[in-house]
């Protein structure tokens, strides 16, 4: 390595809800750390995702999708985005090519503009938009002048991401890494572990149920043949909801717990038991002990 040096830095990743921040990660980072859902704002949360580019170590910030804010809870999310964007070395805005800028894009660009704030630009799912047409979007994007430079990726097939992830090594200042070299990230693993619940949970119900569903790991004990039993409390608001949840007969909750517990033993690397609850609390998205969990600002 030639006595050359280390180099550390936070990178965020900007962008409205659904445009494909969180496969992004996963893709940088080379493991899920960050759940992916076709339904929107389902990240809450700062997730930190660590990767390790020759002598640079990339600390990156999914931030929740910003929007515009309707409940406390939205609004704690954007707030964390903006927050993560301001406390981090570098940041990245994704914008989806096939969708092109849309309300909570523009928005963002005027936010952008109104602070001063440059960041990098990137042009996600660029294998779902003929190439005249992406240019365009880049060109038109380009002129507003809040960018330092552009990228075309595509999260879902990994085109281009080889490119960013190398540029952002590039571009991070020199210093000493924060994490351990095999760290992929500091979420801990209850919560990582209830956020892939909570992923398969929209991915079975798509449209039926609300965004706002709470999944908290009550429980975790190791047994003695190394495997671990996980014992999981779903929060929905209505008991219609959890009736959703459960199903006829409780084969959805079945189905939920099951693929959530194949990809907990892939994350894990053992063996796990995954027991899940439905329970009725209509007021837990006003919960500040659930905002603290997930590092979000209650009074935002």
């Amino acid at each position: 390595m030639n006595g050359a040096p280390t180099r550390c830095g936070f990178v965020a990743i900007l962008g409205a809800p659904n445009v494909g921040k969180s496969t992004l990660l996963n893709h940088m980072v080379g493991a899920k750390v960050s759940i992916v859902s076709p339904k929107v704002q389902t990240t809450r949360t700062r997730v930190l995702g660590i990767r390790v580019e020759g002598l640079t170590q990339i600390v990156f910030v999914d931030t929740p999708g910003i929007f515009q804010p309707r409940r406390r809870l939205d609004r704690a999310m954007v707030a964390a985005a903006w927050s993560g964007a301001a406390d981090a070395d570098t940041a990245m805005l994704l914008v989806d090519a096939a969708r092109g800028v849309d309300p909570d894009t523009a928005a963002i660009l005027e936010r952008l503009r109104d602070g001063g704030r440059r960041v990098d630009l990137v042009l996600n799912k660029i294998d779902l938009i003929d190439k005249p047409k992406l240019l365009d979007l880049a060109a038109r994007l380009d002129a507003e002048g809040l960018f330092d430079d552009v990228f075309m990726v595509s999260a879902r097939t990994g085109d281009g991401v080889g490119d960013l992830t190398g540029f952002l090594a590039g571009r991070l200042p020199e210093g000493p890494w924060l994490f351990p070299e095999d760290r992929i990230s500091d979420m801990p693993a209850r919560l990582l572990a209830a956020e892939v619940t909570r992923e398969k949970i929209y991915l079975q119900l798509q449209q039926e149920l609300p965004y706002q569903i709470a999944v908290e790991t009550e429980g975790w004990s190791e047994r003695g043949d190394g495997s671990a039993e996980l014992r999981q409390v779903v929060y929905v608001q209505r008991d219609s909801q959890k009736a959703i949840v459960l199903g006829k007969g409780g084969q959805r909750i079945k189905a939920i717990g099951s693929a959530a517990r194949v990809e907990l033993e892939d994350i894990l690397e053992r063996r796990v038991h995954l027991f899940l609850f439905v329970k009725v609390r209509e007021q837990w998205a006003d919960d500040p002990e659930r905002y603290a969990e997930w590092g979000l600002d209650f009074n935002a």
